[in-house]
């Protein structure tokens, strides 16, 4: 997965999709988020699922533990095959587990007769409904930002014919999967399982070639999402 995603519908919308019972325990916008080309170090929304109920928090993207601060740029995602056992996040797992909520993500292909060149796709679900990303945070509570908070993204491996876009994706669960991710009884080795074994399949997504101004993290709005002129249909080679 590429460092950039979209989330531009009002949080309320994705709670709604979320359809959890559990009350939400601090305020969030009302307003469109519009938040069409997210990159890493910026502050966005994730949501935790605490035992009084969930709690919607901008958090930056991109988190290292304190020994490894400076080595080298902080990670913004987290490989599934490894991320419940290794060292690296294991502050994290399995408690810091997070949604982040999104509308689709984008990946760079790079040009078969020029490897300078690349092509950026837009990648979402068939349904268009939004959708939720497995992740890992540390949130210190309150409204300003705390050295040492952060999320990652947990990402699988990309099968059937969305490899060809790229060879890793977020892990994107169901509504049903999501709210039993957020809960903070379930089991370690259930989280575990929903993380390896759950993630939506490839023939739920579709994607797109965008124009190339995503490319700059400067620019903001809907025209990022939209089909290159030369693209009518979308491609999704799971049918």
């Amino acid at each position: 997965m590429c460092g950039r995603y979209s989330i531009y519908e009002p949080m309320g919308h994705y709670l709604k999709e979320l359809g959890s019972k559990q009350i939400v325990i601090n305020g969030y916008d009302e307003w469109p988020l519009e938040r069409y080309n997210v990159a890493p170090s910026t502050r966005v929304e994730v949501i935790r699922g605490l035992e009084e109920g969930l709690s919607v928090d901008k958090v930056r993207w991109g988190w290292s533990p304190f020994w490894a601060k400076g080595k080298r740029p902080d990670p913004i995602n987290a490989r599934v095959e490894t991320v419940t056992t290794g060292k690296f996040f294991k502050q994290l797992w399995p408690n810091g587990r997070v949604l982040v909520p999104a509308n689709g993500w984008f990946e760079w292909v790079k040009d078969p007769d020029d490897p300078k060149k690349k092509q950026p796709y837009f990648i979402r679900l068939k349904s268009k409904a939004p959708m939720f990303y497995g992740g890992l945070a540390q949130v210190t509570p309150g409204v300003e930002p705390r050295e040492g908070d952060g999320f990652v993204i947990i990402t699988a491996a990309s099968d059937q014919g969305m490899v060809d876009i790229h060879d890793r994706r977020p892990l994107v669960l169901t509504p049903e999967h999501a709210n039993e991710w957020l809960d903070p009884t379930i089991t370690p080795s259930r989280a575990e399982e929903i993380a390896k074994e759950l993630c939506q399949p490839t023939e739920e997504f579709e994607w797109f070639p965008v124009g190339k101004a995503v490319g700059n993290v400067r620019n903001q709005g809907p025209e990022l999402i939209e089909p290159a002129p030369s693209t009518e249909v979308p491609h999704d080679k799971g049918d």
